[in-house]
């Protein structure tokens, strides 16, 4: 006769346990990490508030009309800022003119235009791989570029000081010499390089984020590539492109080191009048500021740093304000 063994209902359930404490230790990780995040904001934002606050305290005293109205002066109480102010808002405009028509072009030819041959594709890979590339390259890199390529033009043309080729006198507005020298063209043409790539990759990245239901769409209702870009494909990316190409404007008004190379210039009492003339930037007069020993030039170069902060929080609203106006839901 056989015997049966009772089963122990209260036997330990050893993988229902395991998981259980697997389960507490991964939530135990994750709260961690969400607070050494948090520290870490946290962290960076106290920081940029103590900096702030201490710019503002300094350099409050010199706000005012008079400061944006004034040259620099070797007294501190009637220094101002205009020339740079100017000089920078030439390079700026004069940077967008040539850097956004030719980013979104490359973006639009890298992205909707890609080669199907095989040996095609390779080159546009690595096309592709250079431009993600030179967005990380050191400022000071182009800057020593632009020396050489738009300033003296390898030694083509002469030098700056006697250019070969030359249209106008230098008091005339567009008046133009090659090689360009150390003006706002050669400036602006060293920031384009700067920006060139921030401009492509943001251009991509808006044309990719329209759906290729669209493009097929149209596509099959007739229309040829061109029609498609220009008519469906550009407009729909437009908030983003154009975020985009004024975050990397603002990121050239910023830029110091090209300018110092290319400009070599950071006392300039007066405003540019073309494209060849001499310039400064706020980058450059602040480091001027800076640079000197007296506690009052330090004052006035946290003036600068306040609307040169002004200037780029406009920018950055700006964008924001292009992209609600033209921002489109995709069906």
């Amino acid at each position: 006769m056989s015997t049966l063994t009772p089963v122990n209902a209260t036997a330990p359930q050893t993988p229902r346990v395991n998981d259980a404490r697997a389960a507490k230790k991964r939530f135990l990780k994750n709260r961690l990490f969400e607070l050494a995040c948090s520290l870490g904001a946290w962290a960076s934002l106290l920081i940029l508030l103590t900096l702030l606050t201490a710019t503002f305290v300094q350099g409050f005293e010199h706000l005012g009309w008079h400061f944006l109205v004034q040259p620099p002066s070797r007294r501190p109480d009637r220094a101002g800022i205009y020339p740079a102010l100017i000089g920078s808002i030439w390079v700026c405009a004069t940077c967008a003119v040539f850097a956004l028509p030719v980013g979104v072009g490359t973006a639009i030819l890298l992205e909707e235009y890609k080669p199907k041959h095989p040996a095609l594709r390779k080159l546009h890979d690595v096309i592709q791989l250079n431009i993600t590339n030179l967005a990380g390259v050191p400022s000071i890199v182009y800057g020593i570029l632009g020396m050489t390529v738009f300033v003296q033009m390898f030694g083509l043309f002469g030098s700056a000081l006697e250019p070969q080729f030359t249209i106008g006198t230098p008091g005339d507005w567009y008046y133009l010499q090659l090689p360009f020298g150390r003006g706002v063209l050669a400036g602006a043409l060293t920031l384009m390089l700067v920006v060139l790539p921030i401009v492509i990759i943001s251009a991509q990245e808006a044309l990719r984020a329209v759906p290729n239901s669209l493009r097929n769409g149209v596509l099959a209702l007739g229309a040829t590539n061109w029609q498609m870009v220009a008519k469906m494909t550009l407009p729909a990316a437009i908030p983003g492109i154009m975020t985009g190409s004024i975050l990397a404007m603002s990121r050239a008004i910023g830029e110091a080191a090209p300018i110092l190379v290319i400009a070599g210039i950071v006392y300039i009492t007066f405003t540019p009048q073309h494209l060849m003339d001499d310039f400064t930037a706020m980058p450059l007069q602040i480091y001027d500021w800076s640079s000197r020993p007296q506690d009052e030039f330090h004052r006035v170069a946290a003036a600068g740093i306040i609307v040169l902060l002004a200037l780029l929080l406009s920018f950055n609203a700006l964008a924001i304000l292009i992209r609600q106006k033209f921002q489109t839901r995709l069906q």
